[in-house]
């Protein structure tokens, strides 16, 4: 009796250490451009890889409003600008 809750205790104490689970924030989203299901994905890293996806899935890229860089220095990238 006193082996089984000594593991427990060790198996809550071993649970409770573990990190904690965070979203993903990405820099941009693919938006469903059907005006129907509202569907958006922002789990891209870069504008290539949003449009990579959305042209197979008829859908528009763009940069996600919610996303917030990392703390720490980063170097000067602009956004760019695409005419569609």
């Amino acid at each position: 009796m006193r082996l089984s809750l000594f593991i427990l205790g060790i198996s809550i104490g071993i649970l409770g250490i573990g990190s904690r689970a965070e979203a993903q924030n990405y820099p941009w989203c693919a938006i469903n451009s059907d005006g129907l299901s509202g569907a958006t994905n922002c789990g891209f890293t870069t504008f290539e890889q949003c449009m990579e996806t959305a042209l197979g899935l008829g859908s528009l890229c763009q940069p996600n409003t919610q996303y917030v860089p990392p703390p720490g220095p980063h170097p000067h990238t602009k956004l760019r600008s695409y005419p569609y």
